[in-house]
């Protein structure tokens, strides 16, 4: 599933596009939006602005009305000039928009609706979403808050995967986010301190800010996909485990990770 730090890429590709422009074309061409009337409903109307928070993106027009895109484990946004091929089939593509003479499509998006900005104000989903951890400064205290409101017997690394605690944190960088504390994911939440809490955070967040900037995502991993590998800290293998209720991959180092 993309991350926190890649919706952030997307968004920060697709605002030089279409931001404070009205588009010159948007077509939904698979069938689920057949009788929206979506390209009907925003023609004419200039983009606003482009942003995310944690892993959801919105593009917000005009006249009071949202793209909110969530694109869980299949989805993805293309950019670049009109007429490049695409990287996946433009069967699967949902959403396409152009302007400038280049285009933004985004393919296989499982959630793309078109809201009133009232209602993603007031959305429970997107209103219980917590603190942005690509967006500085960051709330460490809040998160703290709500790390404490959740269940204290739940592994560490499965809490930082809930969105209502930190928004954007996904696999890689829970993993990552362990590592940098020296913590290891499976401790119990109720077990951490609020020291070691707030280095979680605090320790990834600039990683995750810069990734956000670059598109590099997990790219200079230290415990994330490298089980059987030394630890770039203290030489001990990283190991790889499953973790949480959804059984997620999990990288730590046995060494240093307490």
């Amino acid at each position: 599933m993309p991350e926190g730090d890649t919706i952030h890429h997307a968004a920060n590709r697709i605002r030089p596009i279409i931001g404070g422009t009205v588009p010159d074309e948007i077509l939904t061409p698979h069938p689920r939006f057949g009788r929206d009337g979506w390209p009907q409903r925003l023609a004419g109307r200039e983009v606003l602005s482009v942003d995310a928070h944690g892993k959801h993106l919105f593009i917000r027009f005009d006249g009071d009305l949202t793209l909110h895109s969530h694109l869980r484990m299949t989805g993805s946004w293309h950019t670049g000039m009109v007429g490049r091929r695409w990287r996946r089939s433009p069967r699967r593509a949902w959403l396409i928009l152009r302007a400038r003479g280049h285009e933004v499509v985004q393919f296989d998006g499982p959630v793309l609706e078109l809201l009133t900005e009232s209602r993603t104000r007031f959305d429970h989903r997107l209103q219980a979403l917590g603190p942005d951890i690509c967006v500085p400064p960051f709330d460490t205290e809040r998160f703290l808050r709500r790390l404490r409101q959740d269940d204290p017997t739940r592994p560490i690394g499965d809490a930082l995967l809930d969105q209502r605690t930190v928004a954007g944190i996904g696999n890689i960088w829970k993993s990552e986010a362990c590592w940098e504390a020296q913590v290891d994911p499976r401790r119990k939440a109720g077990k951490v301190s609020d020291d070691e809490a707030r280095a979680l955070v605090d320790l990834v967040h600039p990683r995750m800010v810069d990734s956000a900037t670059s598109g590099t995502n997990g790219r200079d991993a230290r415990a994330y996909g490298r089980d059987g590998r030394p630890c770039p800290r203290c030489r001990t293998t990283i190991v790889m485990g499953r973790l949480g209720d959804d059984n997620r991959s999990t990288y730590w180092c046995p060494g240093c990770q307490r």
